[in-house]
């Protein structure tokens, strides 16, 4: 834990006492709040909210700053910039890649082919090249065999190019940092807009049964995949970023693939969390025999209008044991289910919501680790979803490995700038609801 993480808790301590203490005093007098103790509650609320986000972003920054301890570069300048090769061995490495990948049309293993034809290492760094010389001055910078050799068999037209592998991949990371969904889920890339096949687990297989040396075993039926094919579907962002930061900093890759990767967060989060389905990632707070049906909603114990002890009580029981303590098994909130949360109390008189300390203990409520979204649902009326519990490994990413990147010179260049248009490729989907419970209004 950074030195700035704990001088956060440490503030946020101190706010939660001064609040519970308001709280129990007026339950120890068997009254009501008095209109200023109203006021300060709500301000206390506000600051609440506001901790819980420095202190995630104090996380975040942390393990970034964690990377590169040690180093005398800034994170930013972290990464090498690749050489670019000499121009004979570069035209040669082009014709050699291009040759084998013709020769090899119709070959599942092409691509890897024609990678292997001049290395793994001389392929990317060939690749990663042509692609900056395309981010700095545009398609007219590359030959017709050097697009042909980033894309292979990749059919773009307007204008677009393929990322290179390695800066998709690089690009994914940077977004599964950024979102909760990308980093609790199982993930999986495909090469184009190649299905996944079948995963939804409708059922879950049956325990193994004791037999004896020569019984006869009996063959599992009970396992069933469901129906939703998972086809990684488009997404497409328009980024704008100056020319002169790219000649002068000399991280063309790297500028790109941070501005795509923070303009494309929101809308793949939103997706995993409320997407509907249908030419878009199938989301947890979307009820659907193909993710989470309603038969996972849990409004017993909650009224109308509120969270209560008993319906998040209600809720965790409804999720057998065996998932509690995997690492994925959380509850996710929007701020506004968190601030009625935070003043329940368990039958004993104990609030349910349990501040951590240190970074090994994280803040919890009914001992379950919990994550603070605003995407989440925060609307409180009858029959709505306010929270989902669950273990979240059980909903599968599948991306696409071929980006397409179009680089826009003429649109922007009053202001000096260039236009990128990106088109991402992700589906997602849950895959066995019963790891899953939703907290629904009564």
């Amino acid at each position: 834990m950074t030195e700035r993480e704990r001088k956060l808790r440490e503030d946020r301590a101190k706010v939660t006492h001064d609040y519970r203490a308001i709280l129990d005093k007026a339950d120890e007098e068997k009254r009501e709040l008095t209109s200023d103790e109203r006021d300060s509650i709500a301000r206390m609320d506000t600051e609440l909210g506001d901790f819980e986000i420095k202190i995630q972003a104090a996380r975040k920054l942390g393990d970034i700053e964690g990377e590169y301890r040690g180093t005398d570069n800034p994170p930013l300048s972290a990464e090498p910039e690749a050489r670019e090769q000499n121009k004979d061995e570069h035209r040669d490495m082009v014709a050699t890649v291009l040759r084998t990948f013709d020769e090899n049309r119709g070959n599942d293993n092409v691509r890897d082919l024609a990678r292997a034809s001049v290395g793994a290492e001389k392929f990317h760094r060939m690749q990663s090249a042509i692609f900056r010389r395309y981010l700095l001055d545009g398609k007219g910078a590359i030959t017709q065999q050097e697009a042909r050799a980033l894309q292979l068999d990749s059919d773009v037209g307007g204008g677009y190019l393929v990322a290179p592998e390695q800066f998709v991949e690089q690009l994914i990371q940077a977004v599964d940092d950024a979102l909760y969904m990308r980093q609790l889920a199982t993930k999986f890339t495909v090469i184009g807009a190649k299905s996944l096949g079948a995963p939804s687990l409708d059922t879950d297989p049956v325990d193994a049964s004791w037999t004896g040396e020569v019984t006869e075993v009996t063959e599992d039926n009970s396992m069933a995949l469901g129906k939703r094919q998972m086809i990684p579907h488009p997404l497409a962002k328009l980024i704008k970023i100056s020319r002169d930061l790219l000649r002068a900093s000399g991280r063309a890759e790297s500028i790109a693939r941070e501005r795509i990767s923070y303009h494309l967060a929101y809308p793949m989060e939103n997706g995993y969390l409320n997407g509907s389905g249908s030419n878009q990632p199938l989301g947890v707070n979307t009820a659907s025999d193909y993710g989470i049906s309603t038969s996972r909603d849990v409004s017993t114990g909650n009224t109308t209008t509120s969270i209560n002890t008993d319906g998040l009580i209600e809720a965790k029981w409804s999720i057998k044991s065996n998932y509690w303590g995997r690492p994925g098994f959380k509850w996710m909130f929007h701020r506004d289910a968190l601030k009625q949360i935070r003043k329940l109390k368990d039958g004993e008189g104990q609030y349910i919501w349990q501040q951590g300390i240190t970074v090994d203990v994280p803040d919890r409520i009914l001992e379950t680790p919990y994550l603070m979204s605003e995407l989440m649902p925060n609307t409180f009326t009858t029959g709505l979803y306010v929270g989902i519990i669950g273990d979240f490994a059980f909903y599968w990413i599948v991306d696409a490995l071929d980006m397409e990147i179009q680089r826009l010179d003429e649109l922007y260049a009053l202001t000096n700038q260039i236009g990128l248009i990106t088109r991402a490729k992700s589906d997602g989907m849950p895959v066995l609801e019963e790891a899953f419970a939703r907290v629904t209004l009564a």
